[in-house]
């Protein structure tokens, strides 16, 4: 009897352990608020819920909160929270008019941020030199335990070799192993990881990590299948969530969604079409539209979301020059509904600044090029974070960390 007792108390603590990752999961995307949520998640008794979360508390990831949470039936249930004082992801973000850095928790929270305005020298070490040192700035600031670096890139970024493909905005050679430069860079930084050792990194690409913070975190939440189309500091992006999970194509390339053209005899694209979403949708040809030559020393970027957000409404030039920039952003997403078929399209950048200008004038571009009605059908939404991309680099480290939290007990 008191062998099986001991075999039933190691089977338990056994399932709890496999519990772990999808426990830490559910909580990370704010799926489980109390331990009774956490237990009908998994599917799993009071007291098994209840050994997990003590453990995710003991490795610094949760807090259980032992004041009522808000059980439905019987006890009140533990609050689950993310540990605000836990382990950070380092995350940056390279841009051509300079770079971001932010330390982010679980529950992509960004618990510190800097960054610095530069023009960046076409040498990729050079550049990514500045963002870990400013990186490890920030550990040091916050005595942080770092659990590993991400790096989101305007560039498209094939795997397995973590090379960017066609840099074009910042210079950089094609096909760079940028993903090795950014851990060398990290590593002369002095950043450690939890062991001690140097930290695990990833690469990808800025709108594609838009697209996967957005589905965890933000207005792209329980969308089954989401498309995201973002403008940035240059250009124009575009990704594809199916299923929950991102699609990269075969090899990393997928959803170059700025190279589809809405006019052939239209400017001239970097990746040698013309007419593409990047360069007819982008804040340089919004303010062209406009009537706007733009000002030295300040981002084009920043110039167009001023126009829209200050001038929309009072300045005709500026309504028409916008009408003209969201005919050719409706006909490129109602292309794009017609072959992916999505249940939501998320906007970011300048385009969420369109969205909010005019709603209604940019979803009925979209709406009536789309054959059987299918665009109206679609909601087409702003992005809900302003450090998506940040956030997103930040995933891509958690990631591992999701699968087995063991990989902190060190």
């Amino acid at each position: 009897m008191h062998q099986d007792r001991t075999t039933a108390r190691g089977t338990r603590a056994s399932r709890g352990r496999t519990q772990l990752g999808p426990a830490l999961a559910l909580i990370h995307g704010g799926r489980a608020p109390t331990r009774a949520a956490l237990g009908a998640r998994l599917g799993v008794t009071r007291a098994t819920a209840g050994a997990v979360a003590a453990e995710l508390q003991a490795l610094r990831l949760i807090r259980v909160d032992t004041a009522p949470g808000g059980g439905t039936l019987g006890r009140p249930s533990h609050r689950l929270t993310i540990d605000p004082d836990g382990p950070v992801a380092l995350a940056a973000q390279i841009h051509p008019d300079g770079f971001q850095v932010a330390l982010v928790g679980l529950g992509g929270r960004v618990v510190a941020a800097a960054g610095h305005t530069l023009t960046l020298p076409d040498d990729p070490e050079r550049a990514l030199a500045p963002v870990a040192r400013a990186g490890a700035r920030l550990l040091r600031a916050t005595d942080r335990t770092c659990v590993g670096a991400g790096l989101a890139v305007p560039s498209a970024v094939a795997e397995p070799e973590g090379a960017a493909v066609s840099p074009l905005y910042v210079g950089w050679p094609t096909g760079v192993r940028i993903r090795d430069i950014f851990a060398a860079q990290v590593t002369r930084a002095g950043i450690n990881g939890p062991a001690r050792a140097a930290p695990a990194c990833s690469v990808a690409n800025d709108i594609n990590l838009a697209a996967l913070a957005e589905h965890r975190h933000g207005a792209g939440r329980d969308a089954r299948n989401l498309l995201v189309v973002a403008t940035g500091h240059r250009g124009v992006g575009g990704a594809l969530v199916l299923d929950g999970a991102l699609y990269t194509g075969s090899s990393g390339l997928g959803m170059e969604a700025g190279h589809v053209s809405v006019d052939l005899r239209g400017r001239p694209c970097r990746c040698g079409s013309h007419g593409c979403l990047d360069v007819e949708t982008d804040a340089l040809s919004l303010l062209d539209a406009a009537g706007r030559v733009p000002r030295p020393g300040v981002s084009v970027l920043e110039q167009a979301t001023a126009l829209l957000r200050h001038e929309y409404a009072m300045d005709s030039a500026v309504r028409d020059g916008a009408g003209v920039v969201m005919e050719r952003l409706g006909l490129g997403l109602a292309g794009l509904i017609n072959v992916l078929n999505p249940d939501r399209i998320l906007l970011g950048g300048l385009h969420r600044d369109l969205l909010a200008a005019d709603p209604g004038r940019l979803r009925a571009a979209v709406a009536e090029r789309s054959p059987w009605g299918r665009g109206s059908s679609v909601p087409v939404l702003g992005c809900a974070l302003d450090n998506g991309s940040l956030i997103g680099a930040a995933e891509l480290v958690w990631q591992p960390i999701l699968d087995d939290p063991g990989l902190l007990d060190t």
